[in-house]
This record gives structure tokens, C-alpha cells and sequence, in this order.
């Protein structure tokens, strides 16, 4: 088609020039939307059964989980971080770890009462089907009353971290599968 045929130039169609990088983060109201994250990832074994399900995952199953920790800030500590990962490890990790090599399992599901005491080691129970969307939850809503703690971390050679105030927890992801995840966390 000819566009100056028909009495307009092709530059009518073209987008409009993109402002400056600099001329974006000087207007005063997009200064507040820039932020700092940080992701912290783990990764656990563990399987579950879903109760609820019409499917086979009703029945034990297993997944390689995959547990990422967001946080953010809008401005960086004395050390020019939004926190250190290593605050955020042992913030969380040991918590994260009760479901390695365990069953997560519905607190009332009928076959809990079945499984004998050795097996029951390795239960891990929730209120409520565990699912990834459980998971993700429960691991957000542990890490959030960590952080409203203001608590102090010691690693094993005595050394302190805490997280520097201002710092926020944006969301908890926790993938099943290399294709699947669930997420929770603000908006």
C-alpha cells in the first residue's frame, strides 16, 4: 500500500520519540515507583498430598521445589545492599528446610492418623491443603513476622546480620515443576 497515496506520510504511524532515561527519574512522581529487589532462592525436596484433588494428586508425590524470596527497599544500607543474603538465609532457611525430604500433608486429612510414628517424623501439616499457593503463604507469612521482629541472625561464626530498616517483603514464589509456580505476596 502507498501511504503517501492516500495523503498521509508512513511518520504518522511511527511511535513518538521515548524521553530521556534522565528526564524519567527527575519527574518527582515516578521517583517513587523506583525501588531495589533482591532474590534469595532455595531449593527442597519434598513431596505432598492434596486431599481435595480429584486427580492423582491426591496421592503422595514428590517435586524439586524451588523457593525465591523477594525483597525490597527503596534506598541501600551503609553497605550498599538492600539487605545481605545472608541475613535472608538464616532468616528463613531452617523454616524452609522442615519440608525437605517430608510429606506435606492437610492436618485433616484421614490417612494422617494411619501413617506410623517413624513416618510421622517427616509430616509437615497445614490448615489447609498444601499446595504450592499454601506454601507460598505460609513461607511469605513467616518471613514478614521475622522481619516485623527486628531480630539479629548469628551465622556459625558469631557473626550478626539483621535487616536494615525499610526493607519489605514483595512476594514468595514457589515453583512445583521447571513450568510451574505460585506466588504470594503485595499486589
Amino acid at each position: 500500500m502507498n501511504l503517501r497515496r492516500l495523503g498521509t506520510s508512513f511518520r504518522a504511524f511511527a511511535p513518538p520519540p521515548r524521553p530521556r532515561a534522565s528526564a524519567f527519574l527527575s519527574t518527582p512522581a515516578l521517583t517513587l515507583l523506583l525501588t531495589y529487589r533482591v532474590c534469595k532462592a532455595f531449593e527442597v525436596e519434598s513431596g505432598h498430598m492434596l486431599s481435595k484433588h480429584p486427580g492423582l494428586c491426591r496421592f503422595p508425590h514428590g517435586h524439586t521445589r524451588r523457593v525465591e524470596v523477594v525483597l525490597a527497599s527503596e534506598s541501600l544500607d551503609a553497605c550498599d545492599m538492600v539487605c545481605d543474603f545472608k541475613a535472608v538465609k538464616l532468616a528463613v532457611k531452617s523454616y524452609i528446610d522442615r519440608l525437605d525430604h517430608a510429606m506435606a500433608m492437610n492436618e485433616r486429612d484421614p490417612l494422617l492418623a494411619k501413617l506410623d510414628a517413624t513416618t510421622r517424623e517427616r509430616v509437615v501439616t497445614f490448615a489447609a491443603d498444601p499446595t504450592t499457593e499454601v506454601l507460598a503463604k505460609d513461607i511469605f507469612d513467616f518471613l514478614a513476622a521475622e522481619l516485623r521482629a527486628q531480630k539479629a541472625y548469628r551465622d556459625d561464626r558469631e557473626a550478626e546480620y539483621r535487616f536494615p530498616p525499610g526493607v519489605r517483603l514483595e512476594r514468595v514464589r514457589v515453583s512445583e515443576t521447571s513450568s510451574s509456580w505460585a506466588e504470594f505476596g503485595i499486589g
